[in-house]
């Protein structure tokens, strides 16, 4: 049996008629729909064999849900995903086989961040500084408006008026490291992050030490960041080695000195000046 878990809150809550245009013609066999909003997804696989398969569909932020929701448990079965999200930066960093991306192996012994209280698996990384910003303030204009987010323009007026950079003391497998006028300070599993950024173009998410890469964009003015900052789309900003640090390793708190948003695979934390990751 085929089970397709969609998220209709994807793809500004078109997630349902998304994952019907995406897999028309697609699938053969008995099929399910299930809204995975609705679902207790840890006792649905459970009920599952190894001749079922599951579906997944939505962005990042389904996987992000999925993998913490699943907690503890080994999907008794295939698990393939179809990117019908806004950013897909999953599907980015891995790239399509086909159709589908079968889920299993990238979501075994997922790195995890702790803050404000809570501890969270994540697929593709956390941002931290303009990034954050950029979603709590997408996040606003949502609640007030139907129309499309524009987060370029929220970065360009982030860059230039509202967004104050931050004073950063990071550590990292046990050294200690401070910058100031941090502008990001983003820990990744994968390549790319909102939206298609290539923010950690060196980082190998199947890695066989487990790693991951701790980016630190830091002492440029608001001019300057701007102006290097469509670098980070190609991943041609690894180029500012005196500006943007990039560093590997398991274990990673970041310190900010004032408190500003933070995203999780897109999801917006408010209110953080510290985070934990643990690889």
């Amino acid at each position: 049996m085929q089970y397709i878990l969609y998220n209709p809150l994807a793809n500004n809550s078109t997630g349902e008629k998304a994952t019907h245009d995406y897999l028309e013609g697609k699938l053969t066999g008995e099929t399910e729909y299930k809204d995975i909003t609705k679902l207790d997804v840890k006792e649905f696989l459970g009920s599952l064999t190894a001749d079922d398969r599951v579906i997944l569909s939505g962005g990042d932020g389904t996987i992000n849900n999925f993998v913490n929701d699943i907690d503890g448990i080994e999907p008794p079965c295939d698990i393939d995903y179809i990117p019908t999200g806004n950013g897909n930066d999953f599907m980015h960093d891995v790239g399509m086989d086909g159709d589908f991306i079968r889920l299993n192996k990238y979501i075994e012994n997922l790195p995890t961040v702790t803050v404000n209280g809570m501890t969270k698996k994540f697929i593709n990384g956390i941002g931290f500084g303009i990034d954050g910003y950029c979603c709590e303030e997408g996040d606003r204009q949502k609640k007030i408006s139907t129309k499309k987010v524009n987060y370029t323009s929220i970065a360009i007026n982030g860059l230039l008026f509202k967004f104050k950079p931050r004073s950063a003391t990071v550590t990292i497998d046990g050294q200690e490291l401070s910058y100031k006028k941090v502008w990001i300070a983003a820990s990744m599993k994968g390549r790319y992050y909102g939206g298609g950024m290539m923010i950690a173009p060196g980082q190998d998410r199947s890695n066989a030490e487990g790693t991951v890469t701790l980016v630190v964009w830091h002492t440029t003015g608001r001019l300057g960041t701007l102006i290097r900052f469509p670098k980070v789309f190609k991943g041609e900003h690894v180029k500012y080695t005196k500006l943007i640090k990039f560093v590997t390793g398991k274990d990673i708190t970041v310190k900010f000195n004032l408190p500003t948003a933070l995203q999780i695979d897109g999801e917006t934390v408010l209110n953080v000046t510290e985070y934990t990751v643990h690889a």
